[in-house]
């Protein structure tokens, strides 16, 4: 339960455009447009024939393992990333769960229900909400961060990040967007001399698998074992076990790169689009398929703007932001120029 003053951990973009929402252009939810392409949908399809037997996660565990070059037993697949969440919530005992804002709320709203009492520290707007380690309490125990970073779009050096590594704390790095950063920059999928490192990772993103669940834990061994007691048998289905492997594979990895390329080029463009009306602030720079921007009356503009066909993302769900703020989905340039015009007569009508 959330009060007026407390942000609503549990909204996410896709209340954005359901029900009445439905028919607007969607740029509230981050699942990358034309998504999942037809040779990953064959993919998923050919699985069916397989249904009537159990899951059978292997092959996918060793295509995952061999993507990052890991070993299998520093791999968990799970039905989605915010499942991980949850398994990290109830299977690990900490004392002093701390979770770096503004993020992803899903974290925070698992470690709560999981009977945590939950710090926050909340990244600085006027540093353009980078990631200060010594802002982080030395005796917190388990430590989460996004890089990218949703809702702010910021890439936190890998240097950094490793700062928050020590002896006796878990630090949780969910890197859901990081396969829509060129070269997978500051990732620290490969990395395996970080004490207490887990590293998170979602296929719903760049696929446009959303509805099908899938992504992956990627931690020492122990720590994994750990969280597979937590789950239930066969967590993951075969069709998305199917859809782990194919997108592990070289071709997809390809695709993927070529895909952030043009993802990049696309912000820069909305970034433009967008920052060209006085009163808007767009935050940057910004690595991941979305912008953050604050405008005055941000809660009036999105309405105005859902009156004028496009959904966006509000941001006063995410603690450290308010009202003014707003998340922009990086969508094609065609889409891009009617927000604009979109967002001008939403700023006029104020």
């Amino acid at each position: 339960m959330h009060t007026p003053s407390e942000p609503d951990l549990r909204h996410h973009g896709d209340a954005e455009v359901r029900g009445a929402g439905a028919e607007l252009t969607d740029l509230a939810v981050n699942v990358r447009a034309g998504t999942p392409p037809v040779w990953l949908r064959e993919r998923i399809a050919a699985s069916l024939d397989g249904l009537a037997a159990y899951p059978d996660g292997r092959a996918a565990r060793r295509a995952v393992a061999a993507r990052h070059g890991l070993p299998e037993e520093r791999v968990l697949l799970t039905a989605g990333a915010a499942e991980a969440f949850v398994l990290l919530a109830r299977a690990l005992r900490v004392r002093r769960p701390v979770v770096v804002h503004p993020q992803f709320t899903e974290p925070e709203a698992a470690l709560r229900d999981a009977g945590h009492q939950v710090e926050r520290v909340l990244l600085d707007e006027a540093d353009g909400f980078r990631l200060d380690p010594r802002a982080v309490p030395g005796d917190a125990d388990l430590v989460v961060v996004g890089n990218p970073t949703n809702p702010t779009s910021v890439l936190h050096p890998a240097r950094d990040l490793a700062r928050l590594a020590r002896p006796g704390r878990t630090l949780v790095v969910d890197e859901a967007f990081m396969d829509a950063v060129p070269g997978e920059a500051e990732s620290l999928a490969s990395v395996t001399d970080l004490p207490g490192l887990v590293v998170l990772r979602s296929l719903t993103k760049t696929w446009g698998l959303a509805g099908l669940r899938i992504g992956y834990v990627l931690a020492s061994p122990g720590t994994i074992a750990r969280l597979e007691r937590a789950q239930p048998l066969w967590p993951v289905s075969s069709p998305a076990l199917a859809a782990a492997e194919a997108c592990s594979a070289a071709p997809a990895l390809a695709e993927a790169e070529d895909a952030a390329r043009r993802l990049a080029e696309d912000r820069t463009y909305l970034a433009a689009a967008v920052g060209q009306f006085e009163g808007v602030r767009v935050h940057g720079p910004a690595a991941g398929p979305f912008l953050l921007i604050r405008v005055r009356g941000g809660a009036a503009v999105r309405g105005r703007l859902r009156g004028l066909g496009f959904a966006v993302r509000r941001g006063d769900t995410f603690p450290g932001l308010g009202p003014d703020y707003l998340r922009l989905a990086v969508r094609d340039r065609a889409t891009t120029d009617r927000l604009a015009e979109a967002l001008g007569k939403a700023l006029a009508e104020g």
